[in-house]
């Protein structure tokens, strides 16, 4: 049997400035089962935004999942905001 021996290594969470970021909206209101309705995936907030406001004034629903897609995982050493404290961290290494 191999032994293998795993450490604790922190991460960060961080927004990464090489990707262009997706913005998105679902429509999660509904009775019995969820509208899900979605928006399409923009690269600003306006246009989601405003689907979501014509989206609740053509049918008065108000909950909505919002999607921000544009994150990197970098271990603490190499963080590019050195001293700001980690928003989510672990693994196995």
């Amino acid at each position: 049997m191999t032994r293998r021996v795993f450490r604790y290594v922190p991460f960060t969470i961080e927004q990464d400035a090489t990707a262009e970021p997706e913005y998105e909206v679902r429509c999660v209101s509904g009775d019995e089962t969820e509208c899900g309705a979605r928006s399409g995936t923009y690269s600003h907030p306006a246009p989601v935004e405003e689907w979501q406001r014509r989206h609740t004034q053509e049918t008065r629903h108000r909950r909505y999942h919002r999607h921000f897609r544009d994150a990197v995982m970098r271990p603490m050493a190499e963080s590019s905001e050195p001293g700001e404290p980690a928003r989510a961290s672990g693994s196995a290494v």
